[in-house]
């Protein structure tokens, strides 16, 4: 049985109708079935008796990227520059990332699911990369440009999860975001960098599979077999796991 994987969504707001949605981003559903698991939406606004009864049924957790995490949640004051927040979604993810966690659960963060992971277990984020801790290095770009052009490379710890998957300790990536994580949550460890000292990779040693890129290997999945492998390690954890 391929492995049922859960991937939580954001919400959208019709512009002509008002009506609101949970909507995913099509690469990373697309991703998950190339690397062999069944994708599966988890939606916001469920009651917590309900959410349970679908997690107890999944198999691995991806947090995929979207806006800015509440800072209230790492006990800051929202800084000028904050993004459009979604508090329904703040309050799954942080929920999730917590029983994933503490139940073993494979679990995969993207971007913002990058910085769910470190904000869920105590740790913080730097708010705005450009005037927090300015650089020559673009972390961030237009819209108008490919999501699967590359910005700048990534160091990527030799003896790490992430290594071992790609198979490659200074790719090329992707870069699609304004914050960062800061402080480190309880039990992570960095495993990659960006040259100007971003933290770019993110794992929990003491589980099976818990992991976290700050760029968007599922745009670069289709053309790179490495990133295709980041995604296929994660749905392996998940197929393997024991209940």
């Amino acid at each position: 049985m391929k492995p049922l994987i859960g991937i939580t969504t954001g919400a959208w707001v019709n512009p002509e109708t008002g009506w609101v949605y949970n909507r995913i981003y099509t690469p990373i559903v697309q991703s998950i079935g190339r690397a062999g698991g069944v994708p599966v939406a988890i939606p916001t606004g469920l009651d917590e008796e309900t959410l349970q009864s679908l997690y107890m049924r999944l198999d691995g957790i991806l947090l995929p990227g979207g806006g800015d995490v509440d800072p209230k949640y790492y006990g800051e004051t929202p800084h000028p520059k904050l993004g459009k927040i979604d508090a329904a979604r703040d309050e799954l993810e942080l929920m999730l990332t917590r029983w994933a966690v503490q139940d073993n659960v494979p679990l995969f963060g993207i971007c913002r699911g990058h910085q769910v992971l470190n904000v869920a277990l105590g740790g913080s984020l730097v708010q705005d990369i450009p005037s927090e801790r300015p650089s020559s290095l673009l972390h961030d770009q237009p819209d108008e440009l490919p999501r699967n052009r590359r910005s700048h490379d990534v160091d990527v710890n030799d003896a790490s999860r992430l290594g071992a998957a790609i198979g490659d300790h200074h790719p090329q990536v992707n870069s699609l975001h304004h914050q960062a994580v800061a402080d480190l949550g309880s039990g992570i460890r960095v495993t990659a960098y960006s040259p100007d000292g971003v933290i770019e990779g993110l794992e929990i040693d003491e589980l099976d599979f818990a992991l976290s890129v700050q760029w968007h290997p599922e745009d670069l999945a289709g053309e790179d077999e490495a990133m295709l492998r980041l995604f296929g390690s994660f749905v392996d954890a998940a197929k393997n796991r024991t209940r």
